[in-house]
C-alpha cells in the first residue's frame, strides 16, 4: 500500500509539473499505436491536481490518440506483417485475426467508435482498421468523436465533481489500483473471448 501511495503522489506532482502535458500526449500517442498502459493513469490524477486545465488536458489525449491511432493504422495497412503480427501475437490476438477482419469489414465504423469508448487496447482496433483497409476518413472521424467524448467525460466528471473523487480515491487508493489494473487486464481478456 506505500508503494501505490507514493506512485499515486508521485503521478499526482507530476501532473502538476510544466511537463505534464508532453508526458500525457506521449502516452496518449503510444497507447493508441502501440503501449499497454491506458492515458487515464495520467489523466486523472492530472485533472485532479489541476482542475481549471480539465478541458486542454482531455484535448491533448483526444488530438494525440487520434495521432497516435493514425499511426497504428498505418502499421496495420504497411507493416502488417513485420510489426503488426508480433503486437498482434505478443497481446494473444494473431490467431483470430481473420474473424476479426470478417467482423470489422462489415462493422468497422461501429467497432471503432464503441472501442473507442471503452477500456478495451484502442491499439488493436487502430491496427485492424489499417490491416482490413477501414476507410481512412470514416477511421479519422469515428475516432475523433469516441477519443474526444471518452476523454471529454473524464476530465468533465473530474472538474465536476474532483475534490470528492479524490477524496474517494485517496480512501480507497489499494482498491482503485485494483479495479484499474482489472479493468486493464479484463479489456484484453474481453478481446480474446469476442474475436
Amino acid at each position: 500500500m506505500l508503494v501505490i501511495r507514493k506512485l499515486y503522489d508521485w503521478v499526482l506532482a507530476l501532473g502538476a509539473s510544466k511537463d505534464a502535458p508532453k508526458a500525457l500526449g506521449a502516452i496518449s500517442f503510444a497507447e493508441s499505436s502501440f503501449f499497454p498502459i491506458p492515458p487515464d493513469i495520467m489523466l486523472i490524477p492530472m485533472v485532479l491536481s489541476k482542475r481549471e486545465s480539465a478541458w486542454r488536458f482531455a484535448l491533448i489525449c483526444t488530438i494525440t490518440s487520434v495521432v497516435g491511432g493514425l499511426f497504428g493504422y498505418l502499421i496495420g495497412a504497411f507493416l502488417l506483417e513485420a510489426v503488426a503480427q508480433p503486437i498482434l501475437e505478443f497481446y494473444g490476438y494473431w490467431h483470430k485475426f481473420e474473424q476479426f477482419q470478417e467482423a470489422f469489414n462489415e462493422w468497422g465504423l461501429l467497432i471503432v467508435f464503441v472501442f473507442g469508448l471503452t477500456p478495451f487496447p484502442y491499439k488493436v482496433i487502430t491496427i485492424a482498421s489499417g490491416a482490413t483497409g477501414l476507410n481512412l476518413p470514416i477511421f479519422i472521424l469515428s475516432s475523433i468523436v469516441a477519443r474526444g467524448l471518452r476523454f471529454f467525460i473524464v476530465a468533465g466528471l473530474l472538474y465536476f465533481f474532483g475534490p470528492p473523487i479524490k477524496e474517494f480515491i485517496e480512501k480507497r487508493l489499494g482498491l482503485m489500483f485494483f479495479l484499474g489494473c482489472a479493468l486493464l487486464v479484463g479489456g484484453f481478456v474481453a478481446v480474446k473471448f469476442m474475436f
